[in-house]
């Protein structure tokens, strides 16, 4: 019995010593295809439908994620690969279709520093009237998306913020559609990216290595075939390294310079709490031009991010979050942090819920369009009433009237003769 049992460690000892000597990196690459993948959707052989819908262009059918059974890494590149393609795709429309012109950051950017844009309509700095300023959530999304799950998935309606402009353009605003999550220009690392470990103490370096390799032993790899992609490091875009940077960026540069009396904002996820910020850093200015803020769904925190009383009773009269819910469609939804009104957009996806409010979004912006037009005829009507009044009044009440204005402009002249004498003395 003894024998067996050394034998059998013995077996062991030997195996786990074969296990040790395989590359198991070098093993699993035999399994997955390189990362090279299609650049154009004709050459994934999709297109998008009249329905705004994407499909195979050969079966017709909607986009498949698991194209490769058991090789999620290798799918997933694949989805992001169709991702950007889709950004580029979703650019041609606003240009072609929605006639924005894209606009380039800094305004001031020299020629071989990293730019962002945003895009904007041609009146968007010279309509008079109203002016709508879109705000996309955090992620891999780019100017004019919402959601590319959506796009792929479901439709260019629910994915994207074209609905939304041509709604505007429509009704007679101006656009301008922010870019916030193009931070920084990603560009390869160059020279041997391993040189730099020789920089680090021996010490260090050893454990590194210790644990790498035991890593490789153990079989822990997180991917059946981790390929060596290309490195790269990020440059930020100076003024607009971060979506709140961006936000106060494209609102001093082009926002507040608009002439429109009536400024309307929709804001989603991370764009909420986006525009807080702002609104913190630029208080009186937000609430002079800013008429109304429809949300969807968005993360802002008045109290983590530390708004001012005057900033949280602004956002309770003029701003309104459609959040994710089970309820019907602008049904009041009760938060246990009260700081705007809350109402349900008619969905439990947080990706749709801008999509789903679409239609309520634009109905309050006509509600407060509608209100200050009364506040606007009641003052006319005040004013028309004292001029009436004024008119009706006896001939003797009006001379008595304008002798006192004539007294006074006079006493306002002596003390005006006074107060130069005293300052030439």
């Amino acid at each position: 019995m003894a024998q067996l049992v050394a034998q059998e460690e013995k077996d062991n000892a030997s195996l786990k010593d074969l296990l040790s000597r395989i590359d198991l990196d070098e093993l699993m690459k035999k399994d997955e295809p390189p990362l090279i993948f299609p650049k154009t959707l004709e050459e994934f052989e999709y297109a998008f439908n009249e329905h705004g819908q994407l499909r195979h262009t050969k079966t017709g059918e909607p986009f498949v994620f698991n194209y490769k059974e058991g090789m999620h890494r290798w799918n997933q590149k694949r989805y992001e690969a169709l991702g950007e393609i889709i950004t580029q795709y979703v650019y041609e429309l606003l240009e072609k279709d929605c006639k924005l012109r894209k606009e380039m950051l800094p305004v001031d950017a020299t020629e071989n520093e990293p730019k962002s844009f945003i895009y904007m309509s041609e009146d968007a700095l010279t309509n008079q009237d109203k002016l709508l300023v879109l705000i996309q959530g955090s992620g891999v999304v780019r100017a004019g998306q919402w959601a590319r799950r959506l796009i792929i998935n479901q439709d260019l309606d629910s994915g994207t913020q074209i609905p939304f402009i041509n709604k505007a353009m429509q009704e007679g605003y101006g656009v301008i559609v922010l870019n916030p999550n193009e931070n920084a220009l990603e560009v390869e690392k160059v020279g041997d990216p391993s040189a730099d470990a020789w920089d680090e103490p021996a010490e260090k370096r050893e454990r590194k290595e210790e644990c790498e390799g035991k890593q490789k032993k153990d079989g822990h790899e997180k991917y059946r075939n981790p390929q060596k992609e290309r490195e790269t490091k990020r440059i930020p875009i100076r003024e607009n390294s971060s979506p709140e940077e961006h936000t106060l960026y494209v609102w001093d540069h082009f926002i507040s310079r608009s002439p429109a009396k009536n400024i309307f904002v929709v804001a989603h996820s991370y764009g909420g709490l986006s525009f807080v910020e702002l609104m913190i850093q630029r208080e009186d200015e937000v609430m002079s031009h800013v008429h109304a803020v429809a949300m969807t769904d968005s993360v802002h925190n008045v109290w983590h991010q530390e708004a001012s009383r005057s900033t949280r009773e602004w956002l309770k009269e003029r701003c309104c979050n459609w959040v994710s819910s089970p309820e019907p469609l602008d049904t009041p939804v009760d938060s246990l942090l009260p700081d705007c009104r809350r109402r349900s957009a008619g969905t439990e996806k947080h990706e749709l819920t801008s999509w789903s409010s679409f239609k309520s979004i634009f109905r309050f912006f006509n509600e407060h369009l509608q209100s200050q037009m009364e506040e606007g005829r009641v003052e006319e009507q005040k004013e028309e009433q004292k001029e009436e009044q004024k008119e009706e009044q006896p001939e003797e009440v009006k001379e008595e009237q304008k002798e006192e204005e004539e007294e006074e402009d006079g006493s306002t002249t002596v003390t005006t003769q006074k107060r130069a004498k005293h300052e030439d003395l």
